[in-house]
């Protein structure tokens, strides 16, 4: 079990306020690799599910009134709490300052917020906040129970590990398909194939000009946005790379395939190869993510050397 020790700098001396610029960016991702580092795999997001979150609020909101940090004396970032839509709240907070009360802050001020919004456009947000844990972060479980969140058992997902220590295997690529980085010619294909794999879904609400937007954020790299691009000249299968240089671990997702080309192995094709672009990179490790009833992706995850470790829950209010 990992414990920390407890800050001796008191919450109501830390400076709250809004996120402001992409210096701020900066700050959540060098904070959340510093957490894991400290921590575990699991107790904190990694930077590059930070990161497809972070362009999730940019697509439909403006992050400058829907994300909050938390600063010490000397404007190191010690907790950030993002507001998206549905709407999902999530706070992350540095080690030595959990349960000291920015956790309950956040959720005020998010409710609040929601509150605001509900008054202006009751049906875009009519939705029940929701948030999630891993199952064995009980700090965190106890919080969102005392706030009155529950989960609903709709949804979990799996967080999938597997060494990159190893070679890893060729695999077999579909015939007349290319497996390559994405290029900015590829922009509007590219975009339309998470429009066609995840809408109606949040995720899949993306359009040409957001995707343009991703690829000039820090800690995006279009040479680990890998992409299997069938005969036909369409973008069948796609995966995002991320990769946290201080933990040495890479991250996979979002992960998709357009429905006429699944279960032809171009799915494949880009995860092997974005594998193989993180373990030159310098990653030791990589993790993914899916939903527990989603058995065509934990199969093709597992086929591939990555193992369950650990799982995380939907958690709702109200």
């Amino acid at each position: 079990m990992v414990t920390y020790s407890q800050s001796t700098t008191p919450v109501r001396s830390l400076r709250s306020r809004l996120y402001e610029s992409e210096a701020d960016l900066l700050l959540m991702q060098s904070m959340l690799m510093e957490g894991r580092r400290r921590s575990n795999d699991w107790h904190y997001f990694h930077v590059g599910e930070m990161m497809w979150n972070f362009f999730m609020v940019t697509c439909h909101l403006d992050p400058r009134a829907f994300i909050r940090l938390w600063l010490d004396g000397s404007n190191k970032l010690v907790a950030y709490t993002m507001l998206g839509e549905d709407p999902n709240f999530d706070c992350q907070v540095l080690p030595e300052y959990e349960g000291q009360g920015i956790e309950q802050q956040a959720l005020d001020w998010a409710e609040s917020t929601v509150r605001t919004l509900r008054q202006k456009d009751p049906v875009k947000w009519s939705g029940k906040m929701s948030t999630g844990a891993r199952q064995d972060d009980t700090r965190r479980l106890a919080f969102l129970k005392q706030n009155g969140f529950h989960y609903h058992g709709e949804f979990a997902e799996v967080n999938m590990l597997r060494s990159l220590d190893e070679p890893i295997p060729a695999g077999i690529i579909p015939p007349g398909c290319q497996v390559r980085a994405l290029v900015e010619s590829d922009l509007e294909n590219r975009a339309g194939a998470e429009r066609d794999v995840w809408l109606p879904w949040t995720v899949g609400n993306v359009r040409d000009e957001d995707y343009a937007r991703l690829m000039k954020m820090p800690g995006y790299d279009s040479e680990l946005d890998v992409i299997a691009v069938a005969g036909d000249g369409v973008i069948a299968a796609y995966v995002n790379c991320w990769v946290d240089p201080v933990n040495r671990v890479g991250d996979l997702g979002p992960v998709g395939a357009r429905a006429p080309y699944r279960r032809q192995g171009y799915t494949r094709a880009v995860l092997l190869e974005g594998l193989r672009r993180m373990q030159k990179r310098g990653m030791q490790r990589a993790c993914v993510s899916t939903g527990v009833a989603n058995t065509p992706a934990r199969n093709l995850y597992g086929s591939i050397g990555f193992r369950i470790v650990n799982q995380y829950l939907d958690y709702v209010k109200g």
